[in-house]
């Protein structure tokens, strides 16, 4: 009796001490990762991707408590702009691409995507041409037909031309760098419908159709593509690459490009629509990721109001503001 006894007060100390061995291992966890928060390996080495490899604690670094007023102050700013310019609707996403720091104004608002889609358009052309790498040198000519581009505000400077034939990967370039509706509409007629629908559902966006409203997406859903082609996640590294080089080709100078210093790098795609019975209702978008160095960021900004010129302005002071204060924090945080 005796034994069993000792046998159960030994027990008993052995799980006290486990428990609050335990207990103080979470409690010093915690506070290294407060004090250390994870940093994303990545392999790094190219140019517009950084593929995710793994992550491991790292010394400190931009937290959300930093980002929380940031937030604030741009939410502030957005109202302002809202009831100076009689804007309808403003919303963006920032993501920090290296640590997943994140924050979102009216990011769950619809709008109609446009000319974005060229960017899903691409990727599935790429990632077809994993399998068939000589789709990309396929040619096929461009007939006369309606000319798609006309009824664009920021018109092409450079569209494909009747009569002449062009590669698809040429096609893709025009369609993204150009925003050539021409372009973009042969290249659809050569896209595997099925992996193009993949390349919507594979990332848990919606498929746009025929029958949906045509608001139908937001900032936070359509910044998913950009997400995936800079961690070469569902295209491979190659091809990841490749779109993100022409997307930093793009010729519209205007939006995210003309908020941020010259030098800076941007991968990006804009896009527009016209609705309402008097096309009274514009809506302009511009979305796409900032090469800030060593610490690039997505951004994409989506707004409604009724002229494009303003809308194209408030796009290009949100992307000066948001330049500016990760400017301002990566120097005030920046590990000695």
């Amino acid at each position: 009796m005796k034994i069993l006894r000792t046998a159960l007060i030994v027990s008993f100390v052995l799980i006290v001490g486990f428990s609050a061995g335990w207990k103080a291992r979470e409690l010093w966890t915690k506070r290294q990762e407060a004090a250390h928060p994870k940093v994303e390996m990545r392999q790094g080495g190219l140019t517009f991707t950084n593929p995710l490899l793994d992550c491991e604690m790292g010394p400190y670094v931009i937290g959300d408590a930093e980002l929380a007023p940031f937030k604030n102050k741009l939410g502030e700013i957005i109202k302002e702009k809202k009831k100076t310019y009689g804007l309808s609707d403003v919303s963006v996403y920032f993501r920090e691409l290296n640590n997943g720091r994140v924050f979102g104004i009216g990011q769950d608002e619809q709008f109609a995507p446009a000319s974005l889609l060229k960017v899903p358009a691409m990727m599935t052309l790429f990632k077809q041409a994993e399998s068939y790498p000589l789709l990309l040198t396929k040619k096929v000519k461009f007939t006369d037909r309606q000319d798609l581009t006309q009824p664009q505000h920021f018109k092409p400077s450079k569209a494909i031309q009747p009569g002449k034939s062009y590669t698809l990967e040429e096609l893709a370039y025009m369609a993204v760098v150009y925003s050539d509706n021409n372009a973009n509409g042969l290249l659809f007629e050569h896209l595997d419908k099925k992996i193009l629908r993949n390349t919507y559902t594979d990332l848990v966006v919606e498929v746009p159709s025929s029958d949906k409203v045509p608001d139908f997406m937001s900032v936070k859903e359509y910044a998913t593509f950009f997400r995936i082609l800079y961690n070469a996640s569902y295209l491979n590294r190659t091809m990841s690459e490749k779109a993100l080089e022409f997307l930093a080709e793009s010729d519209f100078r205007s939006g995210l490009v003309a908020g941020v210093p010259p030098d800076i790098k941007v991968a990006h795609k804009f896009g527009e629509r016209v609705r309402g019975l008097n096309n009274e209702i514009k809506q302009l978008h511009d979305c796409g990721i900032v090469y800030y160095p060593g610490d690039p960021y997505l951004l994409c900004v989506m707004t409604r109001g009724s002229d494009f010129d303003v809308l194209d302005n408030v796009i290009s002071d949100i992307s000066y503001i948001i330049f500016d204060e990760v400017n301002d924090q990566k120097k005030k945080y920046a590990v000695k």
